[in-house]
């Protein structure tokens, strides 16, 4: 099942924490019946311990609040940090708990990635921006750059369903032909709020293993005029990259705003792989060098956009639970045009071809054999024998020392 596309939706372009954490806790501190977030990564610092505070007032007036994070990403969350929320009566789910091995983290593969914020059914929040302090400028150098939208209107009843699914296994996420109501969505959520067209989608490890890539794709197929992906973690597959190569030599303006000081060296790395297949046709590579870019968003021609959790790497593609929105309009495209062409013009260095091609005739072995490595891992993972990932409860403690048990629904 897939959802359909969704008419009359206000959708507000987020950059950066600085405009993103406002929003949302302003958003939660309003919220009258209920709370879905889910995220990769909630931190004790000083924005898990505000969105704790956000949650835990909204808790006192009687809100229901269901806290979804990963079992890798937010592996050391616990203690008093945890049990203060879970003793006000909110609940705290963890996707796939796994002890540590040795004390490293060993769960790493089909994580929940996605970032999801839904307020009374009424408004929600999707992107790339988790729950952590080092997405603040005031962070220092490794502050990260991303972006995330706020939602108001019909797609909002899409996104809710799905997300009360996750925490809820016997609601099911609504069929394009099914329009009633949903419960908590009363008297704003259906309205018409302005004339955006938009589409939730998502990437799991069941019956929507390729929605994200396969809307890329088209999107890049269709494209005549213009094209940018800013993504932060860049290895995507033949098809993609052919396509991007393809759009280059009709004559589109492709340009990729890459990481030029990452978080992860290996992210750097995978995608400088790919440079001189990309460069030689056309494509005009950027790497962003103020900070760690950690957004995943893109836009086609004049009224295509897309802003999500998912990066254009295996991990998303293949392996991770993900989401994006897809929106069709002309006033968004163009905000989020001029945020990245201001992002090139001042923060970016465009790659030449003569640098790629720089030594290559010694390196291109070497790059050969690891690009078709890493195309293959998320196959060679599925080979492995594999747990079926399942969301534990954090159940109310009084001591400090609480740990996820149970388990209540099969990803």
């Amino acid at each position: 099942m897939k959802f359909a596309w969704r008419d009359g939706n206000q959708i507000s372009l987020l950059e950066n924490g600085e405009e993103f954490f406002p929003r949302v806790f302003e958003c939660i501190r309003a919220a009258k019946r209920e709370v879905l977030i889910e995220t990769f990564i909630l931190f004790d610092d000083k924005v898990g311990r505000e969105l704790r505070e956000a949650v835990l007032e909204a808790a006192g007036r009687g809100v229901d609040i269901h806290l979804t994070v990963d079992g890798y990403g937010s592996a050391d969350l616990g203690g008093e940090f945890a049990a203060a929320m879970t003793r006000a009566g909110i609940q705290i789910h963890m996707f796939d708990p796994q002890p540590r091995v040795m004390g490293k983290r060993v769960n790493l593969f089909r994580r929940l990635h996605r970032k999801i914020v839904v307020i009374d059914a009424e408004r929600a929040f999707v992107g790339g921006i988790n729950f952590s302090a080092d997405h603040l400028a005031d962070y220092g150098p490794g502050a990260k750059q991303d972006y995330a939208v706020e939602i108001v209107g019909p797609l909002v009843d899409d996104i809710h369903r799905f997300a009360l699914s996750t925490v809820q296994p016997s609601v099911k996420p609504k069929r394009w032909w099914q329009r009633d109501p949903l419960p908590l969505a009363s008297s704003t959520a259906t309205h018409d709020r302005g004339g955006m067209r938009a589409l939730f989608v998502r990437r799991d490890n069941d019956e929507h293993r390729n929605d994200i890539e396969e809307h890329y794709l088209q999107a890049i197929r269709d494209s005549r005029h213009r094209l940018i992906i800013a993504n932060a973690y860049f290895f995507p597959g033949y098809r993609l990259l052919r396509e991007l190569r393809n759009a280059a030599r009709r004559g589109v303006q492709v340009r990729l705003i890459l990481q030029g000081q990452p978080d992860m060296p290996i992210a750097k790395l995978g995608a400088r792989m790919l440079y001189n297949y990309l460069i030689r046709d056309g494509v005009q590579v950027f790497e962003y060098c103020r900070r760690p870019l950690h957004g995943k968003v893109a836009l086609v021609d004049y009224d295509w956009s897309t802003v999500g959790s998912s990066n254009l790497d295996p991990l998303s593609l293949a392996l991770n639970l993900e989401s994006n929105v897809i929106i069709r309009d002309a006033e968004f495209n163009r905000t989020l045009h001029e945020r990245l062409e201001l992002l090139m013009e001042q923060h970016c260095r465009q790659i030449p071809l003569e640098r790629v091609l720089k030594g290559y005739f010694w390196r291109a072995p070497v790059i050969f054999l690891i690009f078709h490595f890493l195309r293959r891992f998320p196959a060679m993972v599925g080979l492995l024998p594999a747990h079926t990932p399942k969301l534990a409860l954090i159940q109310p403690h009084e001591e400090s020392d609480i740990q996820p048990i149970g388990s209540e629904k099969t990803q």
